[in-house]
C-alpha cells in the first residue's frame, strides 16, 4: 500500500524570529484599541454626564426612546417630562439622549 501514498518529509526549519516582534505587535494592538475604542467611549461618557448635570426645569429634551418633551421636575435619578398638554411621564435621567434648542418642540 505504500505505493499509493507518498511519504511526507519534514521541511528544513526556518530561522526563529524570537518573541520581541510578537510583543511589539501586541503592544501596538493595545495602543490602537485605546485610541480607537476606549478613549472615544470615555469622552462620550464624560459628555453625557455633563449633559445630565445640566438638566433643569423648562429644558426641552429627547430621550433614547425617541420621546420628546419639556422637563417639569428634576429629581436625583428621575425627571418628569411633559410630552403633551397635561401629559407627563417619569423617566430615568440616564434615558435623556440630547437637549434640543428652546422652541423646537413648538415647531413640530
Amino acid at each position: 500500500m505504500d505505493f499509493l501514498i507518498s511519504p511526507a518529509y519534514a521541511q528544513a526549519g526556518g530561522q526563529a524570529g524570537g518573541i520581541m516582534p510578537t510583543l511589539i505587535m501586541v503592544g501596538l494592538f493595545f495602543v490602537f484599541m485605546y485610541f480607537m475604542i476606549i478613549r472615544p467611549q470615555m469622552k462620550r461618557q464624560k459628555e453625557h454626564k455633563k449633559l445630565l448635570e445640566s438638566l433643569d426645569k423648562g429644558v426641552e429634551v429627547v430621550t433614547s426612546g425617541g420621546v420628546a418633551g419639556k422637563i417639569r421636575q428634576v429629581g436625583e435619578n428621575f425627571i418628569v417630562v411633559e410630552v403633551s398638554e397635561g401629559v407627563e411621564i417619569r423617566i430615568q435621567k440616564n434615558a435623556v439622549a440630547s437637549v434640543v434648542p428652546k422652541g423646537t418642540l413648538d415647531s413640530l
